[in-house]
């Protein structure tokens, strides 16, 4: 990037004139992996800077176009939208309809198993532009490169890339929401609420009839766009106002939780009214993974001041709680600082080889750089209803 902005003016005005004589050439997308919370790897294609450029300009044109026609329940990487109002829209949605069950879904490696084909179809149904098509043609053929070995690509798209959650919410918009409205309308015999969230899509039903023809025919609508559930991550559970009492009536254990956008979900009641509520904590998978990444970077930066160590931290562990620090949280955000300060601990102790430092010495310095938590997030039906006041 600092080397592309000497001459920056005339770097852009030669890709410009590049692109609209068509001789702009897409280049590989450089493949790396990031691990994910189970312990796997998450592939990444990261894309060369001029691609990134010109990809965001495409995108910023074809938000244009498809912000008319996306559906209400897609919340994922559209503008003015974030995973805050996904939450919002799927509890509020759970506790003013009637639901009793809850199709929590996942399709499984949907980046890497987007069909090309029905990309470009779905895209040129509502693009006509011949050079626009080019180029997205030519991002989704442009390949891998991987330890200097460039291999091709028939399928997907690749994470990371600029247009990818674009091209993703075009496919999906014709392969479920539109479907899965429709079906709400016409086969649905009681209440449904829908949310997707790029591949991730919680459903809910107030019959269980409708629960199980739902999952069977979308499964058989996944299968024509060369699509399937990851079995392992898909799940139908009794959930909603009324699903405590039915399944102690039953004798059956309290209602099963799912987890969604990083919180795990479950039935509750608010302490002073009694009334039914869905409580949101930060899933168990989220933390561990953040407090393996902080431990290592603490461990690298093992003999830096520790001011600037603390600046860092204190960085770290704020940004945390913007995005985990919901109603209902705060004890899960306080077993997270209190890790942190063990780990940081560890790393002081483990900096002197003659003399060990005792809690009291090292308090007052994990009091002074690590914030204590506290909540940021309003309840969820006051942040909805004024997001949607209709």
């Amino acid at each position: 990037m600092a080397e592309y902005e000497t001459g920056l003016e005339d770097r852009l005005i030669d890709l410009h004139n590049r692109v609209h004589r068509g001789t702009y050439r897409a280049k590989p997308s450089r493949r790396v992996y990031i691990p994910k919370a189970d312990g796997r790897q998450r592939p990444l294609g990261v894309a060369a800077l001029e691609d990134k450029i010109v990809q965001q300009a495409v995108v910023t044109i074809l938000n244009q176009i498809y912000e008319v026609d996306f559906k209400g329940f897609s919340y994922g990487f559209r503008p003015g939208r974030s995973p805050h109002q996904a939450l919002d829209a799927l509890s509020v949605g759970i506790q003013r309809k009637k639901v009793n069950w809850v199709l929590d879904a996942d399709i499984r490696g949907f980046y890497d198993n987007l069909s090309h084909e029905w990309t470009m179809k779905f895209i040129e149904h509502r693009v006509a532009d011949p050079r626009m098509l080019r180029l997205i043609r030519k991002w989704l053929k442009a390949g891998v490169s991987e330890d200097g070995q460039w291999s091709e690509t028939n399928q997907g798209t690749p994470q990371g890339a600029v247009a990818s959650p674009l091209i993703a919410n075009a496919y999906l918009h014709y392969v479920f929401d539109l479907w899965a409205e429709a079906w709400c309308k016409k086969v649905a015999k009681g209440d449904m609420i829908i949310l997707r969230y790029a591949d991730d899509l919680v459903v809910g039903f107030q019959h269980r009839t409708d629960a199980d023809r739902f999952l069977g025919e979308f499964k058989e609508r996944l299968a024509k766009f060369d699509l399937e559930l990851h079995p392992d991550k898909t799940r139908l559970i009794e959930f909603g106002r009324y699903a405590a009492r039915d399944r102690k009536q039953r004798g059956e254990a309290k209602p099963e939780t799912f987890t969604f956008l990083g919180f795990t979900h479950f039935c509750g009641q608010r302490h002073k009214k009694g009334t039914f509520t869905v409580w949101r904590i930060t899933a168990k998978k989220r933390m561990v993974a953040k407090l393996k990444a902080i431990k290592v970077e603490l461990q690298r930066r093992m003999h830096d001041r520790v001011p600037e160590v603390g600046a860092w931290l204190r960085k770290v562990v704020s940004g945390y709680y913007q995005y985990h620090a919901v109603p209902g949280n705060i004890d899960q955000l306080r077993t997270f600082r209190k890790r942190v300060n063990r780990l940081w601990h560890n790393v002081l102790v483990r900096r002197s080889q003659t003399a060990k430092k005792k809690w009291e010495q090292i308090t007052p310095v994990l009091e002074r750089w690590i914030p204590p938590p506290q909540v940021l997030h309003p309840y969820l039906e006051a942040r909805f209803y004024a997001t949607h006041p209709s």
